[in-house]
């Protein structure tokens, strides 16, 4: 029986109760956290700012991340003109009800690892009905959120991928009679972080993963982090179980991360609030949302740390809300949290060098009226010294955006109309609040300010935005793209009315913002902004702006959260919350961001019922990107459930590795079929259907997938024909299931595939690395080489000039035994 949903009443569309519940714990049904008086970009100035004088002087600075030489703008140019971008026909919009992945065209899909797949040689078999919490710490965990893939520099049949699990829902994991406590205890194990290695036949197969491989590793509620920066051992970190506040049991909540230039991966801890009964009667935890009511969770039920009334444990909700780096590479390393960048509810962290060397993040508090924020490193890159270059996030300097809007006040009235000089911009100021080690906040120590960066940003007057999610640094014009995902509560009840950045009254459906640093320095204080889009479906009368770009022939697009590029600089958003929005299922979509076709909108792909994009990755080099498929089915129970995905099966058959229940997954999107064998075991072809046979499912079972053709019917009318294709543009749902089953049973036991999913086909045996295909960056296993000889990699969106060749010559300089080739995103 699903628990009371609060939000039920209140959500609005499509939007689903169960994910305000469990993710972010009913935030819009409770106050506001936000209740400072700071200003909402009302300020006006005078001197507009030309929109071509700033896509000028974005062409003209020096490549971002450089840290040799840089190219020159001539080089910058001739390289995207080389670059390129997936080739797909967009696809229709998919109603909200179809459970089907659908994909355009020519392409295929292919589960990479799901939810309760083996990763170690003596993981158990994924089992619904007999779960433990001994088992879920053996398998892969729940609801992926960000995910990066790291190819070996050695053998690029070979990588590591890095996922993160945000949160659980009991309702539909586990059955209606299994005891509380037991649901709780694996749930818990179903959080936290996964390192896999991956293993592929050749460059045109799909990657899988590897149980034997030496680098698999989850982090898990009890595995230990180590705090750095000037708030390690602060009073305020210490607990009866630490009491030198130095170090920490697991992480939560997280959501978005991104792949640093030396080859970590770091990770936002967002709504830890809803893991903690507190006293809930402090400025702080009023703050970020701690209440005296019972948490979202129940594990104060289990053990005492997650009820800070407890003796002991007054601070143990202050160890949470931190950006986690962890090393992928050395499984022994012990995982850290940053103080140095700040305590909110972070969605992630992107990083790029500057052109001084220093190490530059940016991130997004997500939640409603909440603030941008940017991390400059006091140390610099050192080519050659990963050792070093690890330390950079420890210490630096940390800001708080401040947008100002050029339009008249009077244009500016909640409608979302555009202004009369044809955009929304302006100009804006980075505001410190740690300074060379320093606090810029009165009243606050350093130590406060990171533990209580929210009350310390309040108090030097950011702008108040409508959720900041994912915030990347793109690879190829340096501008920095802000996903803002929706603020119901805008200019409502009170609170924060429209302004130039964030436009509309009750924003609904989300925009991005588009920051230029001032002389194309990352490490500096003033900037220019404006907004590429503001989202919806001009097809329902929405106020919708595409930076001028005919709004009749843009894919609608709502609650943009995760962003990402291609190697032509191309802007790719995933989205959390269109079914609320506009009515349609979540999707990826590509955006034009320069040129005559600026702001165009295209959708390339549409998840199952119920479920959101998440990490997407984009290597048009090799046709191919990666989503991950958070919560389809959300709305379910287990015993009535919404989604099938990835499996699509009737029955669970756990010899054969398939269940009938949705399963959060990482998916691989390829044109073509994957490098998939035919199986011999797959039953007979329907009568119309053209290739079901083709494409069947790997070790585990997991069906290939649901494609679609461009002209996928809005109206979900397609569903198991065309539409609903499972595995590729011509093949047959029904007939998929049955080759998910008959090819887990013949795969069944692989010692190297075994724990991996999705690719097509089964014909591979031991050893065989047929799992989900990995495109790259440059071609022939090499990256792009800009001018001056600084080679350029999207690194989660942000960029990293020559990191390939850094963190080469920084493996060979620690005496690494295999250096790495990266590609992420969040």
């Amino acid at each position: 029986m699903r628990r009371l949903l609060p939000m039920a009443a209140h959500v609005r569309g499509k939007r689903s109760p169960v994910t305000c519940a469990l993710k972010c714990d009913n935030a819009c049904l409770k106050a506001t956290c936000n209740t400072s008086s700071n200003g909402y970009f009302r300020d006006i100035v005078d001197a507009k700012l030309s929109r071509r004088a700033v896509l000028g002087a974005s062409a003209a600075g020096a490549l971002a991340v450089a840290v040799t030489t840089a190219p020159s703008p001539t080089a910058r140019r001739a390289a995207a003109a080389d670059a390129g971008s997936l080739d797909f026909a967009a696809i229709d919009p998919v109603q909200h009800e179809v459970d089907e992945f659908i994909v355009p065209d020519g392409y295929t899909w292919h589960p990479v690892v799901r939810w309760g797949d083996p990763l170690f040689p003596d993981s158990p078999k994924f089992d619904p009905e007999n779960q433990s919490p001994e088992s879920q710490r053996r398998q892969f965990g729940y609801n992926n959120d960000f995910l990066s893939i790291q190819v070996d520099d050695r053998d690029p049949n070979r990588a590591v991928l890095f996922a993160n699990q945000e949160y659980t829902n009991d309702a539909i994991m586990y059955p209606d009679d299994m005891d509380e406590a037991d649901k709780r205890a694996i749930s818990r194990e179903a959080h936290g972080l996964t390192v896999a290695e991956l293993n592929r036949r050749d460059e045109k197969s799909t990657w899988r993963v590897d149980v034997n491989g030496e680098r698999n590793r989850r982090f898990l509620i009890d595995t230990e982090y180590e705090f750095t920066g000037p708030a390690a051992g602060s009073d305020l970190l210490r607990t009866k179980d630490y009491p030198n506040g130095d170090r920490v049991q697991g992480t939560l909540g997280n959501c978005s991360g991104g792949l640093t230039p030396w080859g970590t991966l770091v990770s936002g801890e967002e709504n830890f609030n809803s893991y903690f009964k507190a006293q809930g009667a402090s400025a702080a935890d009023r703050r970020y949302g701690l209440s005296s009511e019972d948490s979202a969770n129940g594990w104060e039920a289990d053990l005492d740390r997650f009820d800070t009334n407890n003796a002991g444990y007054a601070n143990e909700a202050n160890r949470f809300g931190w950006i986690v780096e962890v090393d992928p590479w050395d499984p022994d390393s012990t995982p850290l949290k940053h103080t140095n960048m700040g305590r909110f509810k972070h969605e992630g962290a992107n990083i790029t060098i500057s052109d001084s060397g220093h190490a530059v993040a940016y991130m997004g508090d997500d939640e409603k009226f909440d603030y941008l924020y940017k991390f400059v490193s006091k140390g610099t890159y050192v080519d050659g010294d990963r050792e070093h270059n690890k330390t950079l996030l420890t210490e630096g300097d940390l800001f708080v955006a401040k947008f100002t809007g050029n339009s008249p006040k009077s244009e500016i009235d909640g409608s979302g109309d555009v202004p009369s000089d044809g955009e929304f911009d302006g100009t804006g100021q980075w505001l410190p609040l740690v300074k060379d080690g320093k606090s810029q906040v009165s009243g606050f120590s350093v130590e406060e300010v990171l533990v209580n960066t929210r009350l310390a940003a309040d108090k030097v007057g950011p702008t108040k935005m409508d959720r900041c999610e994912d915030v990347e640094p793109n690879p190829v014009n340096r501008r920095i793209y802000v996903a803002c995902t929706n603020n119901s509560d805008r200019g409502t009840g009170g609170k924060a009315a429209a302004d130039e950045t964030n436009p509309r009254t009750e924003n609904r459906d989300g925009h991005i913002v588009e920051i230029t640093e001032r002389s194309g320095d990352h490490t500096g204080t003033e900037f220019d902004w404006t907004l590429l889009i503001v989202c919806g479906d001009p097809k329902q009368g929405d106020a919708t702006y595409f930076s001028g770009f005919p709004a009749d022939q843009v894919s609608p697009i709502s609650c943009p959260d995760n962003v990402a590029f291609d190697t032509a600089g191309n802007l790719w958003i995933s989205t959390d919350g269109a079914p609320d929005g506009i009515g349609y299922c979540d999707g990826l979509f590509r955006v034009t961001i320069d040129g005559e076709q600026r702001g165009r909108v295209e959708q390339f792909l549409s998840v199952p019922r119920e479920a959101e994009v998440c990490g997407p990755l984009v290597h048009d080099e090799y046709d191919s990107a990666f989503v991950a498929v958070q919560h389809p089915g959300e709305d379910g129970e287990w015993s009535a459930q919404h989604s099938q995905f990835p499996d699509y099966v009737d029955e669970t058959d756990v010899e054969r590795g398939v269940a009938a229940l949705p399963r959060p997954t990482v998916v691989q999107v390829i044109k073509g079929d994957g490098g998939a064998d035919p199986d011999p075991t797959d039953p007979p072809k329907d009568a119309d259907a053209d290739g079901a046979d083709e494409n069947a499912s790997d070790e585990n079972g997991s069906a290939d997938g649901s494609g679609s053709t461009e002209d996928a019917d809005s109206n979900g009318d397609e569903k198991g024909t065309e539409a609903g294709e499972s595995g590729s543009t011509d093949s047959s749902q029904d007939g998929a299931k049955e080759a998910a089953a008959a090819s887990a049973a013949s795969n069944a036991g692989s010692d190297t595939g075994a724990g991996g999913s999705g690719g097509s086909g089964s014909g591979a045996g031991a050893g065989a690395s047929d799992g989900g295909e990995l495109p790259w960056t440059g071609a022939d296993g090499t990256l792009p080489l800009l001018g001056g000889g600084a080679g350029l990699l999207a690194v989660g969106g942000a960029m990293a000039t020559a990191a390939h060749l850094r963190r080469k010559n920084a493996f060979a300089a620690d005496g690494a035994e295999e250096a790495v080739k990266e590609t992420s995103a969040d």
